[in-house]
């Protein structure tokens, strides 16, 4: 299987059209058409079925487009950092991170090494856990902040200082808005919006102290931002990390839980992970200005 031959199979599934694919590809459409036949024959698959005016993908498709997306993506990475390996410190650094204050840490470090090396460029991926844990593993990324429990066995890790506070972001105009703390009590009986996170969950349903089954949860989320629009409009309280949402001059208010719920902070990394000087040197400058020792 070669590399052109996987981006000729990406632009027709971004095209879903053989004449517009091999247009945009400067190729005859025969040619690509017979690429894209040797290409299943190959895999022994069909990637495509073809219609009148549309080529939609076959399961087996879909899968080969991620595959060959994050192929590709890895091989311009590499290349990109060869190219750069006898030039003063320069190259791209990829980190992958949920919704978290810790990130200004990051961006400070950040900040400090590219007055040294301007050449540096740094790449935030945004996602959950499971999102980030599978890009580290496909070597997508440099590094991921992750939360609360991580696979001390499957990653090397530094431990930052920061820990995020988890609380309660509701409408000024609530009945628990005269609190200064929630506890579990005060939630048994109102509407929840959750992180979609299971690990996340799970910690929440021990601090409520109740089965997801006795709870009333009435919606989850994957962006913080959404779920300030539900609980705007008085769909219920979301669960959510403390300093993501501005509730200055809102109608949003954000209560910490009692007792304290916190989340511990890693930045990780494959424990076979062969650094670029870049990456290597903003690991440098973090762990100089952090308390913590990595492992």
């Amino acid at each position: 299987m070669e590399l052109r031959v996987l981006q000729y199979f990406l632009a027709v599934a971004r095209e879903q059209n053989i004449s517009a694919a091999a247009q945009s590809l400067h190729l005859t459409q025969p040619t690509l058409s017979r690429q894209l036949k040797e290409l299943e024959e190959e895999l022994g698959k069909q990637l495509m079925v073809r219609g009148n005016r549309k080529i939609t993908l076959t399961e087996e498709g879909m899968l080969l487009r991620k595959r060959a997306e994050e192929i590709l993506e890895l091989v311009n990475r590499t290349e990109q950092e060869l190219a750069r390996s006898n030039d003063a410190v320069s190259g791209d650094i990829y980190i992958g991170t949920g919704e978290t204050d810790g990130v200004r840490q990051l961006a400070r470090t950040a900040k400090q090494l590219q007055k040294s090396c301007p050449g540096i460029r740094f790449h935030i991926v945004s996602g959950d856990a499971v999102d980030v844990c599978e890009r580290l593993d496909k070597g997508l990324l440099d590094f991921g902040v992750l939360l609360g429990d991580i696979d001390k066995i499957k990653y090397r890790y530094l431990e930052l200082p920061m820990k995020d506070t988890w609380g309660v972001l509701m409408r000024r105009d609530s009945p628990l808005s005269a609190r200064e703390t929630v506890s579990p009590r005060d939630l048994w009986d109102k509407p929840l919006i959750l992180s979609r996170q299971v690990d996340n969950k799970s910690g929440l349903y021990r601090w409520l102290g109740k089965e997801p089954s006795e709870l009333h949860t009435v919606a989850t989320y994957n962006l913080i931002y959404n779920a300030s629009l539900m609980v705007d409009e008085g769909m219920g309280y979301a669960f959510t990390l403390d300093k993501l949402v501005n509730t200055t001059g809102s109608n949003l208010c954000f209560r910490p839980l009692r007792p304290r719920l916190e989340l511990g902070m890693y930045l990780v990394w494959k424990k076979s992970q062969i650094f670029s000087r870049a990456a290597e040197l903003f690991l440098e400058h973090l762990q100089a200005h952090l308390i913590p020792q990595g492992h």
